[in-house]
């Protein structure tokens, strides 16, 4: 979820569930230890629980970057070794430390060391010609060696020669049974199943057999989706947020950014989903894509009164 899931897209997504973990896009290491770390990894209080995502081969770097992490203030530090694309390809971590799991034990060890909050991994089936019934399997007990007791897995290999990043999202195909068995023959590891699930529904039934499920692309493109989260997996009694009260709470958020200089795109890029599937899902999509430029602050009252206006004439 790089360039993805940034402080404004996680506060939006709070506003939404209260009980889901949010995690971060994947940050690099060297970026937390040289960047402008309030830029990268600055959040607001009301995004809790939220979990910082690093990515980096290095032990000394990931345990440096996991400390000022630990700082800010995040609840978990989370190594990902599953990510395909060509910046991580370069940079020789993300999918390809699945084929180095003893490098990823010794950073996660580092990371452990240095923070008191849980550090956990996501990774993939396998990748390239690896077999995922064995690189699975010798990749978790290597890194669960250094203390590592919470693994996301994606469902899929990623083909770090052949495919595109996007193309690793879809083509590889998912084998949820392993992550399954995965979970039952390690049961006292945390394994959370991610990759493929597009709907509440599914990660329900994805659910079965394992301790949790990671939704990504879907609850970024579909964002309304986790108003049923906290009903569905928490068994909270509360009624679901109203689209129009989202709206209403995220445009005091916005006016508030304004003020210290943050564009107004950069805000409203992440809810142009939000009415999908819904009446007026095209006009508030369209407005916000077509007026975002502007930079005025009040873009999505706008947004909201174009969609009225659009079914008050009909």
């Amino acid at each position: 979820m790089m360039d993805g899931t940034d402080r404004h897209c996680r506060y939006f997504h709070r506003l939404l569930t209260a009980r889901a973990r949010l995690y971060t896009e994947m940050i690099t290491a060297e970026a937390i230890i040289h960047g402008d770390r309030e830029r990268l990894l600055g959040f607001d209080a009301r995004e809790h629980a939220v979990a910082l995502q690093l990515g980096g081969g290095d032990p000394v770097k990931l345990a440096e970057a996991a400390r000022v992490g630990a700082v800010f203030g995040y609840d978990e530090i989370n190594l990902n070794v599953g990510c395909p694309s060509g910046r991580v390809q370069s940079g020789a971590f993300g999918a390809c430390l699945m084929k180095e799991p003893a490098l990823v034990a010794r950073c996660v060890a580092a990371m452990r060391d240095a923070v008191d909050i849980p550090v956990t991994v996501k990774c993939r089936i396998g990748v390239d010609d690896q077999d995922p019934e064995e690189a699975l399997f010798a990749f978790i007990d290597t890194v669960a060696q250094s203390g590592c007791k919470i693994f996301i897995v994606h469902a899929r290999k990623a083909w770090l020669d052949g495919l595109s990043p996007k193309e690793n999202r879809t083509i590889p195909p998912l084998d949820y049974g392993l992550v399954r068995r995965l979970k039952r023959e390690r049961s006292a590891l945390t394994v959370v199943l991610n990759g493929g699930l597009e709907t509440l529904a599914q990660a329900g039934e994805g659910l079965n057999g394992v301790d949790g499920v990671m939704l990504g692309r879907a609850a970024y493109g579909t964002p309304y989706i986790l108003s049923d989260v906290d009903r569905d997996f928490f068994d909270d009694t509360g009624s679901a947020p109203l689209r129009e009260d989202i709206v209403r709470a995220m445009s005091e958020y916005l006016k508030a950014q304004f003020v210290l200089g943050v564009r107004p795109h950069s805000i409203t890029r992440h809810m142009l989903g939000l009415f999908h599937g819904s009446p007026g899902a095209r006009v508030w999509r369209r407005f916000l894509s077509e007026n975002a430029p502007a930079s005025r602050d009040d873009i999505l009252d706008r947004a909201a009164d174009a969609m009225r206006n659009k079914y008050a004439a009909a």
